[in-house]
């Protein structure tokens, strides 16, 4: 009797989309043209495309075609005038695409199942700050998981962490990491959005601390009636980005230059995980 194997990394389907987006943004014509729609402030003319690029309107109107084709662009006739606008739905489809093909967007269903046997994650106590505090150190220390450059006090971070979703992970009875959960607002109509921060202590990466961390987050924050859980992480941190991933989230979008680091202008991806209701 033969099986056959399970299918593993992209769909199919989602291959042969992402191949038909690819193979469009091959010519780069199209490439000027998708850029030069997405950047004007609402709909452009055909004729005032043409003048930017410098082609002539046949030329253009065959590639903006092709653009609509795949759904990059909306093409809307006004009399004899055809007004051409992005479609809003691929400024964040074609970065998916991206990072699904490049292996940062892990397309399982939350949560992982593969946990460590010798992780054990527990809620945060009293007794555990002077090592949450040190982790927190570790995690500046690298550069990449951050803005701030000093450790916060155990009085800031209590005050600002949801009390029942601080939770420690445990190797061997040694703390080894953290995460928690931060309200995004005091409005009533956010009461149920967190920003969640998962930190790994230096000697414990890379053995499935911050997968169990992030389950712990994860299920606990559906279980309590959290309905969006949300993260920004440096772009330069991709195995945070794969991990958060892998736990369900979703790529919103990049925030460029959002705030600077030791005097440098850093961008960071915002992510977003909407519970299962």
């Amino acid at each position: 009797m033969t099986t056959t194997p399970p299918q593993v990394g992209l769909a199919t389907e989602d291959a042969t989309t992402y191949a038909e987006w690819f193979a469009c943004l091959a010519d780069p014509t199209r490439v000027r043209l998708l850029h030069a729609v997405a950047t004007h402030p609402g709909e452009i003319t055909v004729g005032a495309l043409t003048e930017a690029l410098g082609t002539s309107q046949s030329t253009c109107s065959h590639h903006l075609r092709k653009l609509a084709d795949v759904g990059f662009v909306r093409l809307r006739k006004q009399g004899t005038t055809t007004l051409v606008s992005v479609n809003p739905a691929c400024c964040t489809g074609l970065p998916h695409a991206a990072d699904a093909v490049m292996g940062t967007v892990v397309t399982r269903p939350c949560c992982p199942t593969d946990l460590p046997d010798d992780v054990t994650v527990r809620a945060m106590t009293d007794d555990d700050w002077a090592d949450v505090r040190r982790i927190h150190g570790e995690g500046i220390a690298t550069g990449n998981a951050t803005f701030e450059t000093e450790t916060p006090g155990r009085r800031t971070l209590e005050a600002k962490w949801l009390p029942e979703h601080r939770w420690v992970a445990e190797v061997d009875g040694r703390v080894a990491g953290w995460a928690a959960a931060t309200p995004v607002s005091t409005r009533e109509c956010y009461a149920g959005v967190a920003e969640t921060s998962v930190y790994v202590g230096e000697g414990f990466r890379g053995r499935g601390v911050g997968k169990s961390l992030l389950h712990k987050q994860v299920t606990a924050a559906d279980a309590a009636g959290l309905w969006t859980l949300q993260t920004g992480i440096f772009p330069e941190n991709r195995a945070s980005i794969a991990l958060h991933h892998s736990a369900g989230f979703r790529t919103v979008g990049v925030r460029e230059r959002i705030a600077q680091h030791h005097g440098t202008w850093r961008d960071t991806v915002m992510l977003e995980r909407r519970a299962r209701t």
